[in-house]
């Protein structure tokens, strides 16, 4: 087998093999605890510029299908495993992991240890590296990495967006589900839409319009949109400035709801801040706290940033009114969710559309679709 080397930006090095592409590949190195679900976290869009890790140490054991993909091809910029299986098993397996990664031409290693990485990470925080199956000198590795930009200041949002509008139901094939005798024409911004939230829009009876991430907001509330959802997406949410003016220019006017990215976007809209995770939230098992009764919701997440509830007392009252932190993070506190009390909108952190789970939190596509309801 080729020899791969992984080295972060501190000199940390980590010796295995290669599987899928040969080659080189820069970005910010993460890990995600998910036990299953890696083709969803090989195509989610969010993961643009990112090597992530996965701390299960068994990842490809079922293979890989043209069903669980969350975009039209592999988006991680490296994979790191501790062992790649190339033996899969299951019916609906089309071909094995390290094959796929190869067609798409992404590198990846295995045979390292990902605890030791993991923990590297948790206690130093995520950070630049470098994965080579060329270049295997540790010091020339440690050299680029440092040289690669930093994830902070970086607006990934315009590197996956769509070139063009488009119809959601072309690229899913599923109809919206009419709710109450009536569909909602919802645009999308699309920040790094992943598909599965463009079937559970349909699903609340949406007929969606995905739009690119810079798309004038006065376009859509001249076209007679019932409400604007603004998507996932990776990088520096701070950074995404027309979002973020699209966003303030669209709140009271028609209702909207956030995800991810598209959350951190609404916060910053409405005036308060963001910063830089530690170490992130990526995995599909971190509970949450809804804070309207104390339900637990454990949830899917994939985020580096995170909204800063207090700026909004240090700012000032945002000019749309009070704005709350509907939900809580139980692991760290961090702010999961934002809900405007005098207009229509609302936003989490967290995916409540997460493939293959959980699904405690798909109610949030009906509150969508209510307050739609409500305005009509």
């Amino acid at each position: 087998m080729t020899r791969a080397l992984l080295v972060l930006e501190d000199g940390s090095e980590f010796a295995g093999r290669s599987f899928g592409a040969r080659g080189e590949s820069l970005g910010e190195v993460v890990f995600n605890t998910s036990m299953s679900g890696y083709q969803e976290v090989l195509t989610d869009p969010s993961y643009h510029g990112q090597i992530v890790a996965m701390t299960y140490p068994h990842i490809g054991n079922y293979g890989v299908n043209g069903e669980d993909v969350e975009s039209g091809r592999v988006r991680v910029a490296g994979f790191a495993v501790r062992e790649a299986v190339r033996e899969h098993s299951n019916h609906r397996a089309r071909g094995s992991l390290p094959d796929y990664l190869e067609e798409a031409g992404v590198v990846g290693i295995e045979g390292i240890d990902t605890r030791r990485l993991t923990r590297h990470i948790r206690s130093r925080g995520a950070m630049r590296g470098v994965v080579s199956t060329g270049d295997l000198d540790p010091g020339s590795l440690r050299e680029k990495a440092l040289a690669s930009p930093p994830m902070a200041g970086q607006n990934l949002a315009e590197c996956v967006t769509t070139p063009e509008p488009y119809r959601a139901s072309d690229a899913v094939g599923v109809e919206p589900v009419p709710r109450a005798g009536r569909i909602f024409r919802v645009a999308a911004y699309d920040y790094g839409i992943k598909l599965n939230i463009l079937r559970l829009l349909a699903a609340a009876g949406c007929e969606v319009t995905v739009l690119p991430a810079s798309h004038p907001a006065g376009e859509i509330l001249a076209g007679g949109y019932d409400g604007a959802f603004l998507s996932n997406g990776p990088g520096d949410p701070a950074a995404v400035s027309a979002g973020i003016q699209n966003a303030g220019a669209l709140i009271g006017r028609i209702p909207v709801f956030g995800i991810c990215l598209g959350h951190q976007i609404l916060g910053l809209a409405l005036g308060a801040r963001t910063y830089k995770l530690v170490f992130g939230h990526r995995g599909i098992n971190q509970p949450v706290r809804r804070l309207e009764d104390g339900r637990i919701e454990i949830t899917s997440h994939n985020h580096g940033f995170a909204v800063d509830p207090e700026s909004f007392a240090r700012g000032g009252a945002p000019e749309h009114g009070e704005v709350r932190v509907s939900h809580l993070n139980l692991n760290d506190g961090t702010c999961e969710g934002l809900r405007c009390m005098d207009v229509p909108a609302f936003g989490v952190q967290y995916h409540p559309e997460g493939a293959p789970g959980p699904r405690d939190a798909r109610y949030l596509f009906d509150e969508f679709a209510q307050l739609m309801e409500a305005r009509s």
